[in-house]
């Protein structure tokens, strides 16, 4: 299996390096020069990291396979992977997209939908969870919320504020609508 650990972003400078969104919590380890990724689409790869710097917050790369800025802006949108089998599997501090998307998300014993995606932001992560009723709910993943993830088992635990599940529904959607009539 795979693990998609960034997207490949605009051309930066005339010498083929792009701008690249992270999703790793390891960059540091996952982009160093020699580093070979699978790319999707897979036209566009493999790639091999030739370089790799900060520029500011942005994380610049360059490739063995691409030399100039038209050959980068054909990568835009791209996706990097590497092999699971890469990985610590005695890593505990977290979960990976693909261990969390299918699991069921309950409140207390009562199902609540399905987890579909995350969401990996700046300040913390969202889970998605599409509900029976096909909505999508966005789930601060944070201990508060989410007290416990059971890969084993196929499930999460959630303890959401009030009105978390409802503010996507119709029905929380009605009163607003009557006050604006």
């Amino acid at each position: 299996m795979q693990l998609q650990v960034a997207r490949i972003g605009k051309p930066h400078g005339i010498r083929g390096e792009v701008t690249v969104q992270v999703l790793t919590d390891a960059p540091e380890d996952r982009f160093v020069p020699g580093t070979e990724f699978v790319v999707e689409p897979s036209a566009s790869g493999p790639l091999t990291v030739s370089s790799a710097r900060w520029n500011k917050d942005i994380l610049l790369l360059g490739f063995e396979e691409v030399a100039d800025r038209n050959q980068a802006e054909t990568l835009r949108g791209a996706k990097l992977f590497i092999e699971t089998e890469e990985l610590d599997e005695d890593d505990d501090e977290g979960w990976y997209e693909h261990e969390l998307v299918g699991l069921e998300a309950r409140v207390e014993s009562r199902v609540v939908g399905k987890v579909t995606a995350l969401n990996t932001m700046p300040v913390q992560d969202l889970l998605v969870v599409t509900t029976p009723g096909g909505d999508e709910i966005l789930i601060p993943f944070v201990e508060q919320i989410v007290p416990e993830v059971n890969i084993d088992e196929g499930f999460i635990l959630l303890t959401p504020p009030d009105g978390l599940f409802g503010i996507n529904s119709d029905e929380a959607a009605a009163p607003e609508a009557e006050g604006n009539a």
